[in-house]
């Protein structure tokens, strides 16, 4: 058997290079790394000789330098959400707090079910320097480092402590990657030491493979049964997740909704499966959704998910649905298709739709027309609202200034705060125009995100909104997309605080405590130039003092090659769904049993009596 001898860093980035998908392109495009003992020597050697040597033939393979483990991680992720994850990224650290500084990172992606390759430097395999700097021992375990804490954040963990591991490993690591029902991150422990030990790998283990991601079809039982149930049904309606959209099912979804007269309404990840604009589309889902889809749902005699994990914002805790109402979940995981005690029909989307739509015929459910142009018109009216003189924007201001000056070609974006509920209900986008991080809500997400965004899809406009409080939690990207001339469009409201939860907190009975800035036990309030800020990383950033100036700054943007920050005061008072028709619905946050002052306990007896609606099945 021919062999080829590489250090074990080496025959990984060798590996990594060839793995295809069928299009042609790589499915794992690159690394993203920061350096530091436990992976700059053997790692960091190979990365060098896979971009700048012939490890990896005529098809070099990149490295990209981020400023924080977490958010280099984020742009990974967000690519990998971006291209729907046909395509993924590595992202690699040192060892210790370069390799935990992911974790958080790697439970966004398991929770949302997003291939990344985390590749954590590690001990030593060998022990002699023991314990050698950064590790974390434990006193009882001599197996365990640091790295253990990514087990129950990743889809497959292990560790690299003999070179020929790699064997095994790397495979288990891409069918992990390019599984449609397993699919999640991946942590490769690869122990320092090992990382430069060679071995003579077989060459045929470095042979270009394609990575095919299969279509399960429905079990035929699941499909009689299903369909059975929708034939019976006179008002089905349907909840969007981001399965369609991993499934390439959105045209599907389109057609099977139209055909069948089924009103659509969507998760956060499903949302802009369907544009806004197509006419079975009733708007978003649950605690921030609008007045027709929840009145759709909540009148519905059967609810249909598709590709949904059924979150308790999408199910209002579980209050949403009416009582008796039936559920079918089409989902790729057994899983996810059996909560809330639906009836299961496991399959890939796409598949499962167009089989289900076959064995339908020409039934048709009734939806309610009038009530989506009703949700619509409120809408536009909330949206454009003028600012009263004296007063700052609205986040639905905002946002209803930024839809005016979109394009088809605009993707919003955004993962904590405010701005996810608002986005859900207001934003109107053209199918694949919405990217959002709410299966973590994760802050810091944005700016990292929107950069992974604007990788995986040049030709289109990116627009992150992002709070102050998310900003100040994670904005150092903007350095690296400034470097990388990477350029996309920062919409940074600032109302001075953690607006979202000082609202909860509110809503809940509690009184206003170290959220806002003039609530916290400081000395000084803070006054931060958000716009020095930006500008001090290279990126273009300006003060917009009215939502004018805000539009005038959007289209500025579009002819400049780095990232804008466009910074605007807003108010801190309104939820995003305030005056909007009977939008939204309740969210189970617990409140105290018992409590000293009136409000709190008038806001536990409002809790009793919504939680007592609650579907208690699984």
């Amino acid at each position: 058997m021919a062999t080829i001898r590489l250090t074990a860093a080496q025959a990984m980035v060798k590996w990594l290079a060839v793995q295809m998908t069928p299009e042609g392109a790589r499915f794992i495009e690159g690394m993203w790394a920061i350096f530091g003992h436990g992976n700059v020597a053997g790692l960091g050697e190979a990365l060098h000789q896979g971009l700048h040597g012939d490890l990896c033939g005529n098809a070099p393979f990149p490295t990209w330098r981020g400023q924080n483990e977490q958010t280099m991680a984020h742009a990974a992720i967000a690519f990998a959400k971006a291209k729907g994850r046909r395509q993924a990224q590595a992202v690699t650290s040192s060892i210790g707090p370069g390799a935990t500084n992911m974790v958080t990172a790697a439970a966004l992606a398991h929770v949302n079910r997003l291939p990344v390759l985390f590749v954590a430097g590690d001990v030593f395999a060998n022990r002699r320097p023991d314990p050698v700097l950064q590790q974390v021992e434990d006193f009882d375990d001599a197996t365990v480092s640091a790295n253990d804490c990514f087990r129950p954040v990743v889809r497959y963990f292990d560790r690299i402590s003999r070179p020929e591991h790699l064997l095994s490993a790397l495979p288990r690591a891409l069918r992990v990657m390019t599984d449609p029902a397993n699919c999640g991150p991946v942590c490769l422990a690869f122990c320092q030491d090992v990382q430069a030990e060679a071995y003579d790998w077989p060459e045929e283990f470095f042979t270009p493979k394609v990575w095919h991601i299969r279509r399960p079809e429905p079990d035929a039982r699941e499909l009689s049964e299903v369909a059975a149930l929708i034939r019976g049904a006179q008002r089905p309606a349907i909840i969007a997740g981001g399965g369609v959209i991993y499934s390439g099912a959105e045209a599907t979804l389109g057609e099977f909704a139209t055909r069948h007269a089924i009103p659509v309404a969507e998760t956060q990840a499903g949302k802009s499966a369907l544009a806004q604009a197509h006419p079975m589309n009733f708007g978003a889902s649950g605690v921030d959704g609008s007045a027709a889809a929840n009145a759709a749902l909540s009148s519905a005699d059967l609810v249909i998910g598709v590709g949904t994990r059924l979150q308790d914002f999408t199910t209002g805790s579980r209050t949403l649905f009416a009582p008796g109402a039936r559920l079918v979940s089409i989902n790729i995981h057994g899983y996810d298709a059996a909560k809330h005690g639906a009836t299961s029909l496991v399959a890939d989307a796409k598949v499962a739709l167009e089989k289900l739509s076959a064995a339908l015929g020409d039934y048709r459910g009734a939806p309610d027309a009038p009530a989506r142009e009703a949700w619509l018109a409120a809408v536009d009216a909330k949206c454009q609202t003028p600012v009263a003189p004296g007063q700052l924007p609205t986040d639905a201001q905002v946002i209803g200034a930024v839809q005016a000056v979109s394009t088809p070609a605009t993707i919003a974006m955004c993962a904590a705060g405010t701005m996810p509920g608002a986005l859900k209900l207001l934003w109107q986008p053209a199918q694949g125009g919405y990217h959002m991080e709410y299966g973590y809500s994760c802050m810091g997400y944005e700016v990292a995100g929107a950069m992974g965004i604007k990788l995986a899809l040049p030709e289109r406009e990116v627009i992150c909104f992002v709070g102050d409080g998310s900003y100040m939690m994670a904005n150092a990207e903007l350095a690296t997309a400034v470097m990388r001339r990477i350029p996309f469009t920062v919409v940074l409201t600032d109302n001075r605080g953690y607006g979202c939860i000082n609202r909860l907190q509110a809503g809940t009975g509690g009184a206003p405590f170290n959220n806002m800035y003039a609530d916290c036990n400081i000395e000084d309030q803070p006054q931060i130039d958000y716009v020095a800020h930006a500008a001090s990383m290279g990126a273009h950033a300006v003060k917009a003092r009215t939502l004018a100036e805000l539009q005038e700054a959007i289209r500025d943007a579009r002819g400049k090659r780095k990232p804008t920050v466009i910074v605007i005061d807003t108010t801190a008072a309104p939820g995003p769904g305030e005056g909007l028709a009977g939008a939204g619905h309740w969210w189970d946050v617990a409140v105290p049993e018992v409590g000293d002052h009136d409000t709190l306990r008038a806001a536990y007896e409002r809790y009793i009596a919504n939680a007592a609606n609650a579907r208690l099945t699984n």
